[in-house]
């Protein structure tokens, strides 16, 4: 027996989220802030893209929200460490100052840089990625996410997401996410934690 309404209200992920999501429309709320930034990081497949959708669906003040998704960053495969300088330096300090920041998105099949895009400083600001947490990105964010989930849970979802392009792939961006893990403790810069299974 299988329908949208009765897999989304019994599914275990799907319930950690939308927990995590209410959660975070409460902090973001209590910033009193007029442009929150919310940072999530958390290992590929943790559901930070998930999350980061929900939590502007139900953003809790008037007006737009910007999201940027490290994805659209990382100069290739091994680009993580890179792709979070960039994001820190060209969108994070810039919003921080009350500055546009303009970063430029990575075309994946061509291998190279392609569009620019801007962020507006008066605007709320989400950024999701592996990496994203350390000493530097933390104190530009006001509200701070790790997303803590199994192994194997996380990559079924994300060779779900993603199959063949990332499978040949798997290994080596985990070994710059253990990297992350060991050098940043990216866990202990969080103002929340979640555990999705």
């Amino acid at each position: 027996m299988s329908s949208a309404s009765s897999r989304s209200s019994r599914d275990p992920v799907d319930h950690a989220l939308g927990h995590a999501a209410s959660v975070l429309r409460e902090a973001v709320a209590a910033t009193a802030a007029a442009n929150p930034v919310v940072l999530i990081d958390g290992r590929s497949g943790a559901g930070k893209s998930s999350l980061a959708r929900r939590l502007i669906r139900d953003w809790p003040m008037r007006g737009r929200v910007q999201s940027v998704a490290l994805d659209a960053i990382y100069p290739g495969w091994d680009g993580l460490r890179e792709g979070v300088d960039l994001a820190r330096t060209q969108i994070l300090v810039p919003h921080a100052r009350g500055l546009i920041g303009v970063w430029r998105s990575w075309d994946w099949d061509l291998h190279g840089w392609d569009a620019a895009h801007a962020v507006d400083p008066s605007l709320p600001l989400i950024v999701e990625g592996a990496g994203l947490l350390t000493t530097a990105t933390a104190q530009l964010g006001d509200v701070r996410v790790w997303l803590e989930s199994p192994a194997t849970s996380r990559r079924r979802r994300a060779l779900d997401r993603d199959g063949e392009t990332y499978r040949p792939h798997w290994e080596r961006w985990a070994a710059q996410e253990d990297r992350h893990m060991t050098e940043d403790q990216p866990a202990a810069h969080a103002t929340h934690v979640f555990r999705v299974p």
